[in-house]
């Protein structure tokens, strides 16, 4: 074999040589994307879990009430209670003067 032959073996050796790692490169961060994602997803949901439906306060459980058409939670231990978003202007947007103190009596149990 010639040496400008030999050189030009060369060169297409390392050009796949170079191909294969960039790959092998890629597929590893890919993989390495995959189970980052999946880490946090799985963190995410263990979150979930640990806090959900519990008292921001004391981290008793909380127990969903319905008054008046309004769902409210309340805490099994401390008695505060803790509305979603949106509730609260549902409760004093939509109700009459007359039904907002007698739902906020029930809601305060006096």
């Amino acid at each position: 074999m010639t040496e400008s032959g030999r050189h030009r073996e060369d060169d297409w050796f390392r050009e796949n040589e170079r191909k294969l790692l960039e790959e092998a490169r890629l597929a590893r961060e890919q993989r390495e994307a995959e189970r980052k994602g999946h880490e946090a997803k799985a963190e995410r949901e263990r979150l979930k879990a640990a806090h959900y439906m519990k008292c921001p306060k004391c981290g008793h459980d909380l127990k969903p009430e319905q008054l008046q058409g309004i769902e409210i939670d309340r805490c099994t231990f401390c008695e505060g209670f803790f509305v979603d978003a949106g509730e609260l202007e549902q409760m004093f947007l939509t109700m009459e003067q007359s039904k907002r103190q007698g739902f906020l009596r029930s809601l305060l149990r006096i």
